[in-house]
């Protein structure tokens, strides 16, 4: 059976994908207003905390690692399952408790959470002091303001403008090397199984000269990676007010990738039915647009695919893979798998595993299907898989990704690839680790003069199905 926190080497569940992170730049101090976040979820979220610690900041608070001494604890939650959820109720709890300890203190959920579990954790549990959705973080100083004199506030309003585009974020817990900007916000595709749409409203595009400044900005800090953000980067499409000029998602790439040859660009995620040949010639033409795609897939099967809403079909998705593979060769391209969504049979399971093999995918994100309220799934199809067999289905499709992703990267050896320096090794301070332009994690041993931010030159001697291990040329 599967274990909800199985960690299998070179592939990752969606598990890991929810785990919290702790954003934070140094320890309270005495005389300032201090405030703790965590984050649950994609990284859109994570990208929100940075635009929230921005907004706090501008109203007098500064960030810490320590909850127990912080005036302001917030979470900023997913609801992509139930055990998230979990999570966040505990984590709650914990915050209830150190609220007992200190008077005064302020506790709040952010994200997509907010919405559907307003009322439930405002007033019938009475866990937090404040519930704000996706759009409204600017309201944060003047709602902080409100529950400081006793009273619990909720913005959960959902915009049809607002893209934080002026507000420069806080990059918390950076390494001062890679850094993710966010060029639009909300969902206009409604896929039967998930939240989104309604947790984060409609698409809205981001001025791309604004995309392009934070960019430069971040250039010139040091920064030599960027990844551009959107649930749907693909349909990324923003019209001049006055004049009508447009600029598409391919237009906005070769703008980001000008600023400067040694600024890497990636971006995430992409949507088959979106991923234009425009946008793969305008990788191709450029060097530092890295040579990797995630295109999520879901399910192998049509029939699945049509229930998912997905709206393109197995053969359209094989079509997308192979223009990349025409286009880009050698590029990598990840996915994301749902397994035992409704009505699924074992011959629909089978056209996944297929798919898997077929695609060649780099890794995965991989979970077995969780029905969420308030969505078209929910409303309309049973949730009539037993969960042993979402179970079981989920461990086949593992195992093949573990092994498909080992063979992809036992390619690679022998093979030189280009590695922006990242930081030290997880497991040695004696390595460097990076990434290639197939968002390869590559670790090799130091040599002196060389630091993070420098790329070199790496030759892979030997993999495993998460990393490649080389030596610096």
């Amino acid at each position: 059976m599967y274990d909800n926190n199985l960690t299998i080497e070179g592939v990752k569940t969606i598990d890991e994908a929810l785990q919290g992170s702790v954003f934070f730049k140094e320890s309270p101090t005495p005389g300032l207003r201090h405030f703790y976040i965590e984050s649950y979820g994609c990284q859109m979220n994570f990208s929100d905390s940075e635009i929230v610690a921005s907004i706090l900041g501008e109203a007098g608070f500064t960030p810490s690692r320590n909850p127990e001494e912080s005036d302001l604890i917030l979470i900023n939650t997913c609801s992509i399952r139930e055990k998230a959820e979990e999570t966040v109720r505990k984590r709650l709890r914990v915050f209830e408790a150190i609220k007992r300890q200190r008077p005064g203190a302020i506790v709040g959920v952010l994200g997509c959470m907010a919405e559907r579990l307003k009322k439930k954790w405002l007033e019938e549990e009475k866990l937090v002091d404040l519930v704000v959705g996706p759009d409204a973080y600017r309201d944060l100083p003047k709602l902080i303001g409100a529950a400081e004199d006793g009273q619990r506030l909720v913005n959960v309003l959902l915009s049809r403008e607002e893209t934080y585009a002026d507000i420069s974020p806080v990059r918390l817990e950076s390494n001062g090397i890679t850094a993710f900007i966010s060029i639009m916000r909300g969902c206009d595709n409604m896929c039967s199984f998930c939240v989104v749409p309604f947790t984060r409203g409609r698409e809205r595009s981001r001025n791309p000269f604004s995309i392009v400044s934070e960019a430069c900005g971040l250039f010139e800090r040091g920064y030599r990676e960027v990844t551009l953000l959107g649930q749907n980067v693909d349909s990324y499409n923003w019209e001049h007010p006055e004049t009508g000029e447009r600029v598409d998602f391919a237009g906005l790439l070769e703008m980001v990738a000008a600023i400067h040859p040694a600024l890497r660009v990636r971006f995430s995620t992409s949507h088959p039915k979106d991923m234009t040949d425009k946008v793969l010639h305008t990788m191709a033409r450029h060097a530092n647009i890295c040579k990797y795609i995630h295109l999520p897939v879901q399910s192998g099967n049509s029939n699945v695919l049509e229930r998912m809403n997905r709206t393109y079909d197995r053969d359209w998705y094989k079509q997308r893979i192979e223009a990349i593979r025409r286009i880009l060769p050698g590029a990598a391209v990840s996915s994301d798998i749902i397994t035992g969504f409704c009505a699924e049979t074992e011959e629909e399971h089978q056209d996944t595993l297929s798919m898997v093999e077929w695609a060649n995918f780099s890794m995965s994100y991989m979970f077995f299907y969780s029905e969420r309220p308030g969505t078209l799934a929910a409303r309309k199809y049973p949730d009539d898989v037993p969960e042993s067999v979402k179970k079981r289905r989920l461990n086949e499709v593992i195992r093949l990704q573990t092994a498909v992703s080992l063979q992809h990267n036992q390619a690679d050896i022998g093979k030189t690839f280009e590695v922006l320096i990242e930081g030290n090794s997880r497991k040695s301070d004696q390595d460097f680790c990076g990434r290639n332009t197939q968002n390869k994690m590559v670790v090799f041993p130091k040599k002196d003069g060389l630091k993070p931010g420098d790329y070199v030159q790496v030759q892979v001697c030997a993999a495993t199905s998460a990393t490649l291990l080389g030596e610096i040329l």
